[in-house]
């Protein structure tokens, strides 16, 4: 196994190029448990650690533009305002040591289902920046899963960015694991406000072959709210609208029986999780529209 190290963004370019198999390196935290485990043996590692711009954000009007290397810890500690859902999500990531490694380039290159960062990218609206030699691109996030552990990048392409809307109205993100820390998700849920554009956008994790969004649900919702005339008098969300978005948040799910979880128990999670998080967003909104919330991960 030969280990590359470019420098450089172009150097890193063009031994993507020059290595198509080769797996990229931004954490570490899944590749090195695959490695150990001899699940995987590439002949190629692409380290990007010593890329200075990866390690950065730049915060503008409407968006965040997260390089792929920047570490869990910094999104919690710098960004909780701009992004309060994902930092939410990276709090509840693994050990202070993996959220000091670990990225959210790294899980959308590794997309499995049960990705932390993924239903939060989902709620907030997020775009996948990447490049190769050939150019660059803009992946929208809900098309960037293409399967369990499948992504929609290219063999010669490397995640650059990702570019986040910051958050306009409060955010929520919950996740259900067998215990209350280095846990890999039973399952998980996200939800974003959007005041700006009247809309609720959302996020499920580990509850189907891919990260996905309650589209039924967010439809719904929205309705509901511009029916009732939420948005302007600050209604209280009734329980049977509540209700009816937890069925459809749960009815998007399409998860399977393994050792962390029955499917049954997984549907029946997202729906609790769905209703609960509505409610702390939408009594949040009602207060003055604060942007940061309580995260909550249950055993």
């Amino acid at each position: 196994m030969e280990f590359l190290r470019p420098a450089r963004w172009d150097e890193a370019l063009a031994a993507k190029a020059a290595h198509p198999t080769a797996v990229p390196l931004a954490g570490g935290t899944d590749v090195m448990v695959e490695l150990n485990f001899d699940r995987r043996r590439p002949d190629h590692l692409l380290d990007l650690g010593r890329i200075p711009e990866l390690h950065t954000w730049e915060t503008g009007p409407e968006t965040v533009r997260l390089g792929a290397c920047v570490p869990y810890t910094r999104i919690v500690e710098r960004l909780p305002g701009e992004l309060p859902g994902l930092a939410l999500a990276a709090r509840t990531v693994g050990s202070p040591q993996i959220r000091n490694r670990g990225s959210v380039g790294g899980n959308l290159g590794a997309a499995s289902p049960a990705g932390d960062a993924h239903p939060a990218l989902l709620a907030a609206g997020a775009e996948v920046e990447v490049a190769s030699v050939r150019g660059s691109r803009l992946i929208p996030v809900e098309e960037f899963y293409t399967g369990v552990k499948r992504n929609a990048l290219a063999d010669d392409e490397l995640i650059r960015a990702i570019h986040i809307r910051k958050a306009t109205g409060p955010q929520q993100f919950s996740k259900v694991g067998t215990r209350n820390a280095m846990v890999i998700a039973v399952c998980a849920f996200a939800i974003a406000l959007h005041p700006d554009t009247r809309t609720v956008r959302t996020g499920i994790g580990s509850a189907a072959p891919t990260p996905v969004r309650a589209r039924a649900a967010e439809d719904f919702l929205n309705a509901a709210l511009a029916e009732g005339g939420h948005w302007d008098g600050g209604r209280a969300v009734t329980p049977s609208i509540a209700g009816r978005f937890a069925e459809l948040c749960a009815a998007a799910c399409d998860p399977i029986d393994d050792v962390r979880g029955s499917a049954a128990y997984r549907r029946h999670a997202v729906s609790v999780m769905a209703r609960r998080t509505l409610g702390w967003t939408w009594e949040a909104f009602r207060e003055g529209g604060a942007i940061t919330g309580g995260g909550a991960q249950c055993a």
